[in-house]
């Protein structure tokens, strides 16, 4: 059992080791920490050195060692080279924790439907993006978690956090109505002028979409392939490996999957979803930001610093 993100400021996040050293990506494409694949100017490690000294992030108690690391990576390029579905982009402790999905009959028929859909069709967010939310810190690090159902279908949009879109793309409805809620909740929230959320992620902030990849122009035309299946087995595993941990759950989808989350062992806030369809009916002023600082800190935790949006 992990006491997942027990320890305060004045320690260094565990990067998460990237694997683009290893095997080559076209100069430009964005790998999932961020950096231009091939051109990274300093590789990260799994004992947080490289890491861009954020005095913010704590060092994990759940250190990988080189040789695990080495390890997991040829374990992870070889189930890549077979399967669509997987991306040498996966953080390695995630991947640790989770490959057992990865040979199961429904990851692999997921892997198969990819492929055709690729073929065939423009994916969302790009294929190396798929898995961002791995990338930003470790499996044993996550203290939020923010559920989502499915990526953005436009253009630039998605990139593998939920509810986040790059830089250079207007935030759409549902993410300026979470600012809005969190200018109301936080008293020094400044909103940011682009819909980037890699900050948040970068904290602990787990921004997880029930399906992780969309067709371009075509919402949920993804869903019931598989994803599902898989980021069930993530929730799974934060509930019951990890305590004290924060689940929002906005709207009556994100609810319905977090249904089986322990609420004696972790804090569950619900409120109605951000879209404008439903804010009215109960997401402005449930304060879940604020709710879920006051349980971090309750519990010897790091709250949550929801402006920092650089």
């Amino acid at each position: 059992m992990f006491n997942c993100s027990s320890v305060g400021f004045n320690r260094l996040k565990m990067a998460q080791r990237s694997i683009t050293s290893y095997f080559s990506k076209p100069l430009g494409a964005a790998n999932g920490n961020g950096d231009l694949a091939g051109i990274s100017p300093k590789r990260k490690h799994e004992d947080g050195s490289g890491s861009g000294g954020d005095g913010a992030f704590r060092k994990s108690k759940k250190i990988l060692s080189k040789e695990e690391e080495d390890s997991l990576q040829v374990e992870l390029a070889a189930i890549a080279r077979t399967n669509k579905a997987v991306s040498t982009n996966i953080g390695l402790t995630w991947f640790k924790e989770l490959k057992g999905e990865f040979s199961k009959g429904y990851f692999k028929d997921l892997g198969v439907f990819l492929g055709e859909e690729r073929r065939m069709k423009t994916i969302f967010p790009p294929e190396d993006q798929v898995y961002t939310w791995t990338t930003m810190t470790s499996i044993y690090d996550i203290k939020v978690v923010i559920l989502g159902q499915d990526p953005y279908h436009g253009p630039r949009q998605a990139h593998g956090l939920c509810f986040s879109v790059q830089k250079g793309v207007d935030p759409p409805p549902s993410l300026k109505n979470m600012y809005r809620e969190l200018a109301a909740d936080i008293s020094d929230f400044m909103q940011p002028e682009h819909g980037d959320l890699t900050g948040w992620a970068k904290q602990g902030v787990l921004l997880l979409n029930a399906c992780l990849t969309v067709r371009s122009g075509s919402p949920n035309s993804h869903a019931d392939h598989g994803w599902e299946k898989f980021t069930d087995a993530v929730i799974k595993w934060l509930n019951s490996n990890c305590q004290n941990l924060v689940f929002i759950l906005w709207g009556n989808y994100a609810q319905k999957k977090g249904a089986s989350i322990d609420s004696k062992r972790h804090l569950v806030l619900k409120a109605a979803h951000p879209s404008p369809l439903s804010v009215h009916r109960g997401f402005f002023g449930c304060k879940n930001f604020s709710k879920a600082n006051t349980y971090l800190e309750s519990k010897g935790k790091t709250p949550i610093n929801w402006g920092d949006l650089p």
